[in-house]
């Protein structure tokens, strides 16, 4: 996968452990994602040494799960805000991907590789081979997906003008806006309880009123049973109370609350977020929000927010790849994968298999179900991006998890794809 400036997790992270007066450090060596790494192999005691790290990290770790940058505890449901967690999970992963690359691992691997293709007459593959195929990505554009994916030009231009039509909805537009402030909301309710400040009032009453100025933007539907030319404009009075509004107060408004959360390290993600939606709003600055008049015309201005959408939002736009996720999953957040994997030809020119990983703490169900889930996500997104485009061939996708401990081999079935559980050993 491509790199791409901020947005790319650091490269997979080769880790030697060294006992100093019987502690255990950790020194990290870095290497590029287009170079296969030529060290030497690891030694047994390495991994032994390395496995015992990582049981005592899944100890503290234990129901945390690393979701699309967000630390989540999957019992509670809830967003974990600790450095030192965070940095605990980086290790692990790291560890786990080391791991994953050993010999014992890739020769497991390939021996249910070879029993599961038996009978379908399709040649195994050995996946997660390649260092490269070990990295962790996070998705944040369609060229991201399409370079992955071998996606011609023309090709490109087909999807574009596609998803362009189905994503650039009026209601697709406003519903990913107010997605990412409902989901900066609780978090400034939650920093303005704890530790109340100027800048954090403030955030919080921008998000207030560029959630009422969306609330704002939706025709009433008080008469369904009419046809359009039948609904009158709004009474007098209430036209008199709602001035014309337009969405360059939006954009404004953005620009200010990312000025308010940016500093705040909690808050960072968000910022990132606003700033991309930002270019969709630059678009439709001067498209106006006005319920004084009736219907047809209001619906006019959503045909107009639509119009400068498709025709300016680029196909490498994040802004444009975060309401397709919104379309498609009801999220506005990157998608993070932990082994981005590889496009396997499947033993036969017509039939290619994507495989993509996911490293999770325990194979408790619970951690698992989530795993699958996000996986289930990843895997999808490029499935639509491979049909959009019309690519000629199949394409099967499989999800694979590792975890740390005896857990047995395994596979299930979710949404129609193939997911194996590994667990990790020594």
């Amino acid at each position: 996968m491509p790199q791409l400036s901020q947005k790319f997790i650091p490269g997979l992270k080769y880790l030697n452990i060294h006992n100093r007066n019987g502690a255990l450090h950790l020194n990290s060596m870095l290497y590029h994602s287009s170079k296969e790494s030529h060290e030497e192999p690891l030694s047994a005691e390495w991994y032994e040494k390395a496995f015992l790290k990582m049981t005592k990290l899944v100890r503290l770790l234990k129901n945390v799960d690393s979701v699309d940058g967000r630390l989540v505890d999957v019992h509670e449901g809830s967003v974990i805000f600790d450095d030192r967690v965070e940095q605990k999970m980086h290790t692990f992963k790291s560890l786990a991907r080391v791991f994953v690359g050993s010999r014992l691992a890739q020769q497991t691997l390939k021996t249910n590789m070879v029993a599961l293709s038996e009978g379908e007459g399709c040649k195994p593959f050995l996946c997660f081979g390649k260092p490269s195929e070990r990295e962790p990505v996070i998705v944040s554009s369609l060229t991201q997906v399409s370079n992955f994916l071998n996606i011609t030009a023309q090709q490109r231009k087909v999807i574009r003008l596609t998803i362009c039509q189905q994503v650039t909805q009026h209601r697709i537009w406003t519903g990913a806006l107010e997605k990412l402030l409902n989901g900066l909301k609780p978090e400034l309710d939650f920093l303005n309880y704890q530790f109340p400040s100027k800048w954090s009032l403030m955030a919080q009453q921008i998000v207030f009123n560029c959630l009422k100025f969306l609330q704002d933007t939706a025709i009433p539907c008080t008469d369904l049973d009419s046809t359009s030319w039948m609904r009158l404009a709004p009474a007098r009075a209430a036209a008199q109370s709602s001035a014309p509004q337009k969405w360059e107060d939006v954009f404004e408004m953005f620009n200010d609350l990312i000025e308010c959360i940016k500093t705040e390290n909690r808050l960072v993600h968000h910022a990132v977020k606003l700033e991309l939606m930002k270019e969709g709003l630059s678009q439709i600055k001067d498209v106006l929000i006005d319920k004084s008049i009736g219907y047809k015309e209001a619906r006019h201005q959503e045909s107009l927010v639509q119009k400068k959408l498709t025709r300016n939002l680029g196909y490498s736009s994040q802004c444009l790849f975060t309401l397709l996720l919104y379309y498609l999953y009801g999220h506005v957040r990157d998608i993070e994968v932990d082994l981005c994997g590889g496009l396997y030809n499947n033993g036969d020119e017509n039939s290619f298999c994507l495989c993509m990983g996911r490293i999770v703490t325990s194979d408790e169900e619970k951690m698992v179900r989530s795993g699958v889930r996000h996986l289930d996500r990843a895997l999808g997104l490029f499935k639509f991006v491979w049909e959009t485009a019309g690519s000629k061939g199949v394409l099967d996708l499989q999800g694979h998890l590792w975890c740390v401990g005896g857990a047995e081999g395994r596979m299930l079935i979710y949404n129609g794809k193939k997911f194996f559980i590994h667990g990790i050993c020594v």
